[in-house]
């Protein structure tokens, strides 16, 4: 019924009894995966094939009630009609476009620079600017990762509070997707302009099963490359843990840095509690850790933030930090400049400076691909 091609464990079922679940709640019984209405299963959509990602029923137009969710199908840019004018590559081999976050002291965003203010530098060598842009205005393809694993289980109210937040305080022109993710990964909503539909479908986080952060990352971070705009940003709300994903985090590093996504995280939970980590997994008996470490690393891996909420309950301060994450979106720069060597097959270190101004701090991802598989 899933058309996930794969023989079903205990865990699968469990899965798909929760699917059903939702078709119930949605208003309808399942069908075929072919028929309208029915199960969409994408294909395995990270690039190393970690995982599958389940899209929740679809309601057909003859559905009636007032109720009802309609969900459109997730696409990629063949289906896109329109190019939005924000796009504007070069021509050039080894273009390249970067955000650039800078901020006073105090921590206050500084809107003012000038092209001429900053200082690029590739692997050490200085590259001019050919591009500034302020981003005030400029729509995000955003997509939203939710962790729902037993370990969320007292976090779940206070995560989706917060992300309504954060939705709420979004450009309006803004698209954005939904992903949940425990041991399996469902996408609540596909990319959509519409916010409300999105929020709708936040009642729908249960707390269950161990989480596969990392799975759920990769997945995102190949979703979002659909989105249609050029600037891309995931918020990933978890407590950090991770035990039931078959990636690795350098994988989700190597990732990170191919797409160039912004990557934000907020933490729930007390990051000076004790864990044991074994490889990829990280252990905890006590539901009210934090891995820091792992998401302060992805989130400075591509020039975004992490926060940590240290007090399991606090629903204001968690709030306040989904409401800063889209501030912070709307008081960037995106820079643009071309990569020396651009055919030489490596990731290279990246610098931006603005030596006038030293008392200011400038946040960028840590490194491009320039000319890798262009």
């Amino acid at each position: 019924m899933l058309g996930l091609g794969r023989k079903y464990d205990h865990r699968t079922l469990a899965w798909a009894t929760a699917a059903m679940s939702l078709a119930l709640l949605l208003g309808g019984a399942p069908q075929s995966a072919g028929q309208q209405g029915g199960y969409a299963s994408s294909s395995a959509i990270a690039h190393n094939q970690v995982g599958s990602v389940l899209e929740v029923p679809k309601r057909s137009a003859s559905q009636s009630g007032s109720q009802s969710l309609s969900i459109p199908q997730l696409v990629g840019h063949p289906a896109r009609q329109l190019e939005p004018p924000y796009r504007m590559p070069s021509s050039q081999t080894g273009y390249e476009q970067v955000i650039v976050t800078v901020t006073d002291q105090s921590g206050r965003y500084i809107t003012d620079m000038q092209k001429s203010d900053f200082r690029i530098y590739v692997d050490g060598i200085q590259r001019p600017v050919q591009l500034l842009r302020r981003d005030l205005d400029t729509p995000v393809s955003v997509g939203i990762i939710v962790d729902s694993s037993g370990s969320m289980r007292r976090k779940i109210p206070q995560a989706r509070m917060a992300i309504e937040r954060f939705i709420g305080d979004l450009n309006p022109r803004d698209d954005i997707f939904l992903l949940v993710f425990s041991s399996r990964i469902f996408l609540l909503q596909p990319f959509t302009m519409n916010h409300s539909q999105v929020m709708d479908r936040l009642v729908l986080l249960r707390a269950d099963a161990d989480p596969a952060l990392f799975d759920a990352i990769i997945d995102g971070l190949s979703i979002i490359e659909r989105g249609r705009y050029e600037k891309k940003a995931l918020l990933v709300v978890t407590d950090g843990m991770n035990n039931a994903s078959r990636a690795s985090l350098p994988q989700v590093v190597a990732q990170a840095r191919r797409t160039g996504v912004l990557i934000y995280s907020v933490g729930i939970g007390d990051p000076e509690r004790g864990v044991l980590g074994i490889g990829a997994f990280i252990f905890s008996g006590d539901t009210n850790h934090v891995d820091a470490q792992t998401l302060r690393q992805l989130s400075n891996e591509t020039g975004a933030r992490t926060y940590l909420l240290g007090k399991v309950g606090d629903g204001e301060l968690l709030r306040q930090d989904c409401a800063d994450i889209s501030n912070e979106l709307r008081e960037q720069y995106t820079l643009g400049f071309v990569a020396p060597d651009p055919s030489r097959p490596s990731y290279r270190s990246l610098r931006v400076d603005v030596p006038g101004k030293p008392e200011l701090s400038v946040r960028v991802r840590s490194g491009v691909t320039g000319g890798i598989g262009d």
